[in-house]
């Protein structure tokens, strides 16, 4: 029986995601992948799935499904409310916990919970395309699986293999919230003035709407830059904090463009990131300065923390 979920309501910003394509910066490829790299790892960890399958990305509302085919374990992660609905029996469901859907039920993603993203994953494999190496969807730049266009109403998503193990597993995992972002500074730190710089570290900023996978915009009092407005278009990593003429900062995300004109004055660290893409639109964060070699050891704790979640899966 061939085994697929048709798309009922598609929900905002459907993709397929997985870690993304490294190493292809320099001919204008972004990496993009999932947004919340730990949340991610989890949905796969949970369902028994090799290191880096493709999920479910979805933010704010997430889509409704209906299943067609033999058993499936699925999982949802990130602060989501959802929903299954068995023949005539509905009922609520948690994150971290696997469920076992049958023929013609359906998944109903309703939200996110003051959060943005949250991830779907199947015990098993989705047949999708790769791009270079990747089924990560690009929407900007139409890359990635279904042609990289989000996913739509009334498409199948279709499944390659399912797993024969269908014992239930689940974690004890609480989402927090994060309000301080620690950053290093940027290599145009210093086009800044005094006083430009003595907000960025002491005012809050706000996040606005105009936030999507490529960029986080933020509003506070502006940032004066007394060297020059725009510089010569340069590399960007996921994280780098630019500062256009309007004196607010972008800060650049998992679709972020691989060159950018604007002076650089952070980079956020790894090991904030998956929180700080939490934050919806309205929230207000605060930025800390830290060295290098801080950041780096911040990340070899988030790395030990998420194997440590990993092992507790049971």
């Amino acid at each position: 029986m061939n085994s697929f979920f048709e798309i009922i309501r598609e929900g905002i910003n459907t993709t397929f995601q997985d870690f993304g394509r490294n190493n292809l910066n320099h001919i204008g490829i972004p990496t993009s992948g999932a947004m919340d790299s730990r949340n991610y790892r989890l949905a796969n960890s949970i369902v028994g799935n090799v290191y880096g399958s493709p999920v479910v990305e979805f933010a704010y509302q997430g889509p409704l499904l209906k299943y067609k085919g033999e058993k499936i374990k699925i999982v949802v992660t990130g602060d989501v409310s959802f929903k299954i609905k068995k023949k005539d029996n509905e009922f609520k469901c948690n994150c971290y916990e696997t469920y076992i859907l049958e023929n013609n039920d359906e998944i109903d993603i309703v939200s996110t919970n003051k959060s943005v993203y949250g991830y779907l994953a199947i015990s098993g494999i989705i047949d999708l395309s790769l791009q270079w190496n990747s089924c990560s969807i690009n929407t900007k730049a139409n890359i990635g699986s279904n042609d990289g266009k989000k996913l739509a109403k009334n498409q199948k998503i279709k499944i390659q293999k399912i797993n024969d193990n269908l014992r239930p597993q689940k974690l004890n995992y609480l989402n927090t919230r994060i309000e301080k972002i620690r950053v290093i500074k940027g290599t145009n730190f210093n086009f800044f003035s005094e006083n430009g710089k003595k907000i960025f570290f002491e005012k809050e900023f706000n996040i606005t709407k105009h936030s999507d996978r490529m960029g986080m915009r933020l509003e506070g009092e502006n940032i004066e830059n007394i060297f020059e407005e725009n510089i010569r278009s340069e590399g960007l990593v996921k994280g780098t904090v630019q500062v256009p003429s309007d004196g607010n900062p972008i800060i650049m995300l998992s679709d972020h463009g691989t060159i950018g004109g604007y002076p650089k004055i952070a980079a956020v660290i790894t090991a904030d990131f998956d929180k700080l893409v939490q934050l919806p639109p309205g929230s207000k964060i605060k930025f800390q300065s830290i060295e290098l070699k801080d950041a780096e050891t911040l990340f070899k704790l988030y790395e030990m923390e998420t194997q440590t979640l990993i092992s507790q899966i049971k």
